[in-house]
């Protein structure tokens, strides 16, 4: 799997979570290195940094600033599944390192119509 140019937009999120359905994520990918910028929704902005695995799974730290002006960061693991309409949507478990330190679930999905 190759996330090298995808762009990938949220799902579904836990409550304490910040991302959102027009939260939009753009994904760079050079060998086994996943790099990414996010925004939108109650994010301003944010980056991320981790790990392509071979199975196609992702393990990041992410980090942003959300529209209130706190700093947030956290770190995830997702997991590529495809959806009954062929979509590819990431399953993510992730927790905050910052704030509360909860941990929460969420799903993104690729954005196709660019």
């Amino acid at each position: 799997m190759n996330y090298d140019g995808k762009v990938f937009r949220g799902r579904s999120n836990s409550d304490n979570g910040e991302v959102g359905s027009t939260t939009t994520f753009r994904y760079r990918q050079s060998g086994s290195q996943l790099t990414g910028e996010y925004a939108g929704g109650s994010i301003a902005a944010g980056q991320l940094l981790g790990t392509v695995h071979q199975d196609g799974s992702l393990e990041f730290l992410y980090q942003h600033l959300n529209q209130d002006g706190v700093l947030m960061a956290g770190i995830c693991r997702s997991v590529p599944e495809r959806d009954s309409e062929g979509i590819l949507v990431l399953k993510e478990t992730w927790q905050w390192l910052t704030g509360d330190r909860s941990q929460g679930k969420s799903e993104v999905e690729e954005v196709l119509d660019l």
